[in-house]
């Protein structure tokens, strides 16, 4: 857009600057001239409001409204602290639009607030940043109060309306510390992660809780139900306690898959350094099997090779097996996108990094504010799997109309 602002006019604006400060600074150029803009346009307002131009008596007189002086009102701004003369009218009657009676903040300032928090920044960090870029001291109550707007649109995203069917479900959890009557402790937030039919990946919802277990995997399955998702065909799961039995109650034709994943991480938690590298390769023959029988074969050679050395690897994987075997059922397309779990993984690694800097939390609303703001806001980068159009075929197969409803 070409500037219509005249060159003279902005040679007479610099015409004493000789310094960043003196453009850029508390009292500079830029400050100044908002500040004169903002007032002007303030008086605009009421020049409308009363429907006459300053200094026109007897027109005021006669619609029996005048002007009556100045109030003054410091505004937050992106740039930091603004102190205004707000004009008044006799009446009381007039409302600013630019700077509306109760407000001390304008449009974009929360927001800067907003980005901060979802960044990972306490309260006290958000306070420092702002007076280092801008002067501004703003209370911890204000950064409280404007952050917990979010919370609203947390409860409108948790109970938005879903797909009738998503193919692929993950469910996992990550650790948060909470503090609770001065003990700290560390509680779950379950995070549900979909496939469409599509490939596109969607974050279902959020769940706090300290101890998982049916009583609490059911609520969630029912309140899933409830904002429409009436199937998922297969759902991915990290040895949640209880899950199994509720979403057996809720989606009795869902596959329940254990995630190959972390079953891989728990089997290495003991491992030394030197055996890592060959156990994993045994293990790849285990879930990379061509079929179920001949999976369990190579969990029995496992077993005979690292049995003696690390005996608790091998009864793991048998405990787990009713929900190792659904992956057998697929074809190489699908099964690497149910065992690599690289969608939910990524989506982890970028909670954690949000949540790293926090220490603790004093509510589990604080948390889920921080974590609904990471996911909106923090730059979560959503790839459509490069197996999924090879996918989508073979689900038609194996769910027919089950699937073919969800891709409607």
């Amino acid at each position: 857009m070409r500037s219509t602002i005249k060159t003279e006019l902005l040679d007479e604006l610099l015409a004493g600057v000789s310094s960043p400060d003196d453009l850029l600074g508390d009292g500079g150029v830029f400050r100044q001239l908002k500040k004169a803009l903002m007032e002007r346009a303030l008086g605009a307002e009421l020049t409308h409001h009363l429907g006459y131009e300053k200094g026109a008596a007897p027109a005021g007189r006669a619609r029996g409204n005048s002007r009556n002086g100045h109030t003054a009102k410091t505004v937050l701004t992106d740039d930091g602290q603004i102190a205004l003369s707000v004009p008044r009218d006799r009446a009381g009657t007039f409302e600013p639009k630019l700077v509306p009676k109760g407000v001390t903040r304008l449009e974009g300032f929360d927001g800067k607030i907003i980005n901060l928090y979802a960044r990972g920044l306490s309260v006290r960090e958000i306070q420092a940043h702002l007076k280092d870029m801008y002067g501004t001291e703003v209370s911890p109550d204000l950064i409280s109060r404007v952050t917990d707007a979010v919370l609203e649109e947390v409860r409108e995203w948790q109970s938005r309306p879903l797909d009738s069917v998503y193919p692929i479900v993950f469910f996992d959890a990550i650790r948060v510390k909470m503090r609770d009557e001065g003990i700290v402790r560390n509680k779950a937030v379950y995070v549900a992660l979909a496939l469409d039919t599509e490939g596109q990946k969607h974050v279902l919802g959020l769940w706090i809780e300290q101890t998982e277990g049916a009583k609490f995997w059911l609520k969630v399955m029912n309140e899933l139900k409830g904002r429409g998702l009436n199937d998922i065909l297969i759902a991915v799961v990290d040895g949640l306690k209880g899950f199994p039995e509720a979403i057996g109650v809720v989606y009795p034709e869902t596959l329940v898959q254990t995630c190959i994943v972390h079953l891989i991480r728990n089997s290495l938690a003991f491992v030394s350094w030197k055996d890592r590298k060959s156990l994993v390769q045994d293990l790849k023959h285990v879930y990379r099997a061509a079929n179920a029988e001949l999976a369990l074969e190579w969990l029995d050679g496992f077993e005979d090779r690292w049995g003696k050395q690390y005996p608790t690897i091998a009864p793991m994987w048998r405990r787990a097996w009713d929900h190792v075997t659904p992956l057998f059922a697929f074809p190489p397309a699908i099964r690497k996108m149910i065992y690599t779990t690289n969608a939910v993984e990524s989506l982890n690694r970028s909670l954690r990094k949000i949540i790293k800097t926090r220490g603790s939390f004093p509510t589990d609303d604080a948390a889920l504010k921080l974590l609904y703001l990471a996911i909106q806001n923090a730059g979560v980068r959503w790839r459509r799997p490069v197996e999924w159009t090879a996918a989508m075929g073979q689900f038609a197969i194996l769910f027919g109309d089950r699937f073919m409803l969800s891709a409607r």
